[in-house]
């Protein structure tokens, strides 16, 4: 232990002891010790991985790097920093205990940078301007809370590892960073993405229990995991990372789960996901960047509502750490959790502990703002800036996973999922006879369910080539062209990419190309037929309902703000007949097909669409038959669309 005892020593006397991490990975009954020079690099690529066994790389990735992937940020200039490694050790954990320092973490100045009224103003407007108008389903806020450190900085990070060591359970990664110019010491509960033996896995996390250490109440935790806003929130990034998942897994992600990942302050509840990749790990980093989780989805435009409403850049808060390494078989490995429950501390002492809260449909201000107090207590208490800041803490409360009640409450979550992702798919499994050997175009409106529905459209038997709407290519050779979803107002006159994707879908109608539309793509596609569009008065954003789709009830799931409507089942337009599937409620459009097009309101590749390969089954074939759909509609306006408003 001469490494970590030189360490300590340096810092006690208050010198720097050189770049290191101490970590303590999961429930692991040791911590490792890493150390090596820093070196600064601009691009995740530049990430060095020398060769050699084990962990060769701690990289620390700023939010801001998400600019490599052309997303908006507030750019503020923090870098990109790699522990090149050169030193290893394992370190009991009983012994790590006994070595680091126990004593008060003193500070002063504590105060968060946006007061709670501010948040909560922030957290209204995101709801009615952001959600309300179609922007997303889901967005992560970020607030922090400074204040400034008293004695050695290192000396204050190891002192706050050892409490958080002692009082939190259930983190993924424990550690504490020094790079020289900056310190970073945390309990991160959730994975980001990791890669082992070719196997890719993520950890998406949402809906946070709160409880006051040993007074959990196993009736309160029943009552969350039935509460409809926590039920979606997850479900809502559940979507979002097998989006992610599948960019970077061949045949995409296989959902496990869900969990109850249990921590002394709150609870949350998890999925995991896991799917074989061959891409280098630095570019699954890039490709995943970042979860949605402190982000929110669809990821493109949540980054632009982020940079709408965020004072200030975020610093690491929502980036990762990344151990990047080799096995012993010298395939690449990663593991890499997300930067959240995480202090960064300065030189100087600055002090900053950034936290965030999802904001759904049916957020509230207040909840919110109780949130981000919430997550923060765990690392303010190690830091003395919160109740109980001295001493082991409290007493942890009663693990309630494994209660048949809660395991219950868990399992039926999946219930109303769908299959298709749930279950292990054969990557050679037969598709849809009549499909194999057909080509499917999807054309991307900036959002990446377009990756999930191509696996879906590649499991029944096309080839598939995705694009994005802004990418020009032929369509010939294609024999389905897909209009994809994507965020923004149908409506809008001045959108680039509305008069794009208009401008497609009119050559397609034209030329009598097989077409989908699916979401954004349908309601453009209602639009042209002569059907009007409107703002709905609650956004359906990760909703999930049964609907009558042309005489077959089936279970499917919505993110959308805008809708299509119309008074009768059939219409006439330019284009030949069309056949609606509406709400007889309101005339809300569900789905519509005509001769050689269809489009579909809801998406068939999201998890909430439990029957969306079979709806995808019927559809498909109908489009890619010669003549298909071709039916005479029984009755129909005189020289005008029928039903239009």
């Amino acid at each position: 232990m001469t490494h970590l005892h030189d360490l300590l020593t340096a810092a006690s006397a208050g010198a720097d002891p050189g770049p290191f991490a101490l970590v303590r990975r999961a429930d692991a009954d040791e911590l490792e010790l890493f150390t090596g020079p820093v070196r600064t690099v601009d691009r995740l690529a530049d990430v060095p991985l020398p060769d050699g066994v084990g962990p060769r790389t701690l990289a620390v990735v700023p939010y801001r790097q998400i600019t490599e992937r052309g997303f908006a940020c507030v750019d503020d200039g923090v870098p990109l920093e790699c522990l090149l490694v050169t030193g290893h050790e394992r370190i009991g954990l009983a012994e790590a205990l006994a070595a680091l320092p126990d004593a008060p973490v003193r500070t002063a100045g504590a105060g968060f940078d946006i007061s709670d009224e501010e948040y909560a103003e922030t957290v209204a407007r995101v709801l009615a301007e952001e959600i309300g108008h179609g922007e997303g389903a889901n967005f992560v806020i970020h607030r922090a809370l400074t204040a400034t450190v008293q004695g050695p900085p290192v000396l204050a990070a190891l002192a706050a590892l050892r409490r958080l060591l002692l009082r939190e359970r259930g983190a993924y990664w424990t550690f504490v960073v020094h790079t020289g110019t900056r310190v970073l010491v945390g309990a991160s509960p959730e994975r980001h993405v990791s890669v082992d033996d070719g196997l890719v896995m993520m950890n998406p996390i949402s809906g946070t229990f709160r409880h006051p250490g040993a007074a959990a109440d196993r009736a309160a935790l029943l009552r969350f995991l039935a509460d409809p806003k926590e039920v979606e929130e997850l479900y809502m990034v559940l979507d979002e990372e097998l989006k992610m998942m599948a960019t970077v897994a061949e045949h995409g992600g296989q959902v496990v789960g869900p969990y109850l990942k249990e921590m002394s302050h709150l609870a949350h509840t998890e999925y995991l996901l896991a799917g074989r990749g061959s891409r280098d790990v630095r570019e699954v980093l890039r490709e995943t960047m970042f979860a949605p989780t402190v982000t929110g989805s669809p990821m493109e435009n949540a980054c632009r509502v982020i940079a709408r409403h965020e004072r200030a850049g975020r610093r690491y808060y929502a980036g990762v750490l990344a151990l990047l390494g080799h096995d012993e078989a010298g395939r690449q490995t990663l593991d890499a959790p997300i930067l959240i429950r995480t202090a960064e501390i300065s030189p100087a002492g600055a002090l900053r502990v950034p936290v965030g809260a999802t904001l759904v449909r049916h957020s509230t201000p207040a909840g919110e703002v109780a949130e981000t107090h919430a997550k923060a207590a765990g690392v303010l208490a190690a830091l003395g800036l919160g109740p109980q800041a001295s001493g082991a803490g409290p007493e942890p409360a009663p693990r309630l996973a494994d209660d048949p009640e809660v395991r219950a409450a868990l399992a039926a979550r999946n219930t109303p999922l769908a299959r298709f992702w749930l279950d292990q798919r054969a990557p050679d499994a037969p598709g849809l006879p009549g499909l194999a050997g057909r080509t499917a175009l999807i054309v991307d409106g900036e959002d990446t369910f377009t990756g999930m529905l191509a696996h879906q459209l590649r499991a029944l038997g096309l080839a598939v080539t995705v694009r994005p709407w802004h990418a020009p290519g032929p369509l010939d050779g294609h024999d389905l062209v897909v209009v994809g979803p994507g965020p923004g107002d149908p409506g809008s006159a001045t959108d680039p990419k509305m008069a794009a994707l208009r401008g497609l879908l009119t050559g397609l109608l034209a030329a009598g190309r097989p077409t989908l539309a699916v979401c954004l793509g349908h309601q453009l596609l209602a639009g042209l037929l002569g059907l009007s569009l409107h703002r709905r008065d609650a956004p359906y954003q990760g909703l999930q309902q049964d609907v009558d789709l042309f005489g077959v009830r089936r279970r499917v799931g919505f993110y959308a703000t805008f809708t299509a409507r119309c008074q009768t089942d059939e219409l006439a337009s330019a284009y030949g007949p069309v056949e609606l599937a509406r709400d007889p409620a309101d005339g809300a459009v569900h789905a519509l097909r005509g001769p050689g097009f269809a489009g579909v309101q809801f998406h068939p590749e999201s998890v909430l669409s439990r029957d969306g390969v079979a709806v995808l089954a019927d559809l498909l074939p109908r489009l890619l038959t010669p003549g298909g759909g071709r039916e005479p509609v029984r009755s129909a306006g005189a020289g005008h669309p029928a039903g239009r408003e």
